[in-house]
């Protein structure tokens, strides 16, 4: 990891001013900011700071560097000399295969216990306009539908903690050209080098063939963005009069009324049921959502054992169960 001395430097207009006015009403005052040392969460961090939200640092050490410890010991001192209480927790060593799913479920489960820790609700987290271009691209490789192509969503609830993306409409070469402006310097992660991560990859090598290809990505994929917002909206209201019915472990909904549905709502129906089941996070991939047109087509006999739970229609109902489930609707 490239580090270059971070300056002490605690008032930066220029970082406020980048940050979305719009949320700013809906983030309370007393928030997190998940800070890695780089451009990004710096920039954030010091932003909310000038703004007057009494923010924390919460750094996590995913223990993939040797130095990584070290540098978690520096960021704390930094911290200190801008008056931001910081906190930090260091991950187990993520396996050699899946290490970006591997890490991103380790950082919010560490989250989770830091709200706990300090009982601050609210997490502020800095990804940008590129990020959202490169998920978006991303999830469209991995076979995604509309929901998944929506991209990072600016607010979401995960438990007790509610995550903020206020810097969504920024491009990461501003964030970079403000924090030049002041004087604030920030850390050079070197797996950002590493293109055997899939992001990487994408950022790395795909955009810029694009780009020589005349092709700019940030605008292609965030086009695609917008119409799967637009989709997806369509999708909700055509699902809203659908009543889920759930306790643990079970979830059930009408079933002609979700058979009367057109398809891509069926199968969003059916990633509601799973992740009310399952957890969220947990969804059907594309082979288990054909399985069950082709299974409900005829009628919805006996039922269909999926990753970990299993579909079923009984009586008037479609039925979702997670197999160890002792109880059911």
């Amino acid at each position: 990891m490239l580090e270059r001395e971070i300056t002490a430097l605690t008032v930066t207009p220029m970082c406020s001013a980048l940050v979305d006015s719009s949320m700013l009403g809906n983030m309370p005052k007393c928030i997190a900011v998940g800070w890695s040392g780089g451009i990004d969460s710096t920039a954030l961090l010091l932003g909310l700071h000038d703004l007057g939200f009494k923010v924390q640092a919460w750094h996590i050490d995913h223990a993939w560097h040797s130095d990584s410890a070290e540098q978690a010991v520096r960021l704390s001192k930094q911290a200190e000399l801008w008056g931001i209480p910081f906190l930090s927790k260091r991950l187990k060593s993520a396996p050699s295969c899946n290490r970006e799913a591997h890490a991103r479920r380790g950082r919010y489960k560490a989250f989770q216990s830091m709200a706990k820790e300090t009982g601050v609700g609210a997490i502020a987290l800095a990804h940008h306009a590129d990020d959202q271009a490169e998920t978006v691209c991303m999830r469209m490789l991995q076979g995604a539908g509309v929901m998944g192509m929506r991209g990072i969503q600016e607010i979401v609830q995960r438990e007790q903690l509610t995550l903020y993306r206020p810097l969504l409409h920024v491009h990461k070469r501003d964030l970079e050209r403000m924090l030049s402006m002041r004087g604030i310097s920030y850390i050079e992660d070197k797996s950002n080098q590493d293109t055997t991560l899939w992001r990487n990859h994408i950022r790395l090598k795909l955009f810029p063939a694009m780009q020589a290809a005349g092709v700019q990505p940030q605008q292609f994929f965030m086009r695609w963005q917008k119409q799967a917002i637009a989709l997806s909206n369509t999708i909700e209201n055509m699902m809203s009069p659908l009543v889920f019915k759930q306790s643990q472990g079970c979830c059930s909904v009408d079933w002609d009324a979700w058979q009367a549905l057109l398809k891509p709502v069926r199968a969003e129906v059916l990633q509601r049921m799973m992740a009310n089941v399952m957890g969220k996070g947990v969804v059907l991939g594309r082979r288990h959502i054909e399985l069950i047109e082709f299974w409900q087509s005829n009628g919805g006999k006996n039922g269909l054992d999926l990753s970990g739970c299993r579909l079923s229609r009984m009586s008037d109902c479609l039925h979702l169960e997670a197999k160890k489930a002792s109880s059911c609707i």
